[in-house]
């Protein structure tokens, strides 16, 4: 081979490497997504195989990025707990006081929902004082508590109810047998008209 042809080589080479990086960023995150709906709509016990073919892919695709059935149970967690985490970074500047608390309380319902499908399995595998459970409580609680207090400050809420009666409240009402978002929601806006002041 010329040194022309080696140095062509070589430059066309490292291109075809980011593509196949987003492929695969790009069925990890549906691979996510879709076990979370699984998970959500058919419960804990949804198989892997469920999964794979709800997302549109083969089973080997699924074991490439999720090993075992409990990385892909901690993968699902860890990303509800970043989507409350990037809500409160969103809603906390661009909404009132009140306003950013309803829109972080509706991205809690649907992690409350998620949850309630695999928390057990999960804490059973890793345990409740494991890393991802103590790091997840904390942005939890931290958020509610900034959220709340920030309402409370503004004198958009009542005072007498604190961070964790919120969640305890809104939390609550994901328990319900037969879940469904849209009734939740509802009941998520009687709750706000509970809390607020006038």
């Amino acid at each position: 081979m010329t040194d022309d042809a080696t140095q062509e080589a070589t430059q066309e080479a490292p291109q075809e490497a980011p593509r196949l990086r987003a492929d695969a960023a790009r069925n990890r995150a549906k691979l996510v997504e879709t076990a979370r709906e699984v998970f959500t709509t058919e419960g804990g016990q949804a198989s892997l195989e469920q999964i794979a073919k709800a997302a549109g892919v083969g089973i080997g695709t699924l074991y490439r990025h999720f090993p075992t059935r409990l990385d892909l149970l901690e993968a699902v967690y860890r990303d509800e707990v970043d989507v409350l985490r990037e809500t409160a970074e969103k809603v906390i500047p661009n909404s009132s006081p009140v306003d950013a608390l309803a829109l972080w309380l509706e991205a809690f319902v649907d992690y409350a929902a998620t949850k309630r499908h695999i928390f057990t399995e999960l804490v059973e595998a890793v345990g409740r004082e494991s890393d991802l459970m103590t790091h997840s409580r904390a942005v939890i609680y931290d958020n509610a508590e900034a959220l709340v207090s920030a309402a409370q400050e503004a004198g958009q809420i009542r005072t007498d109810v604190t961070s964790g009666d919120v969640l305890r409240l809104v939390g609550g009402c994901t328990m319900m047998p037969n879940f469904d978002r849209a009734q939740t929601r509802r009941i998520l806006t009687v709750v706000m008209d509970g809390l607020r002041v006038g």
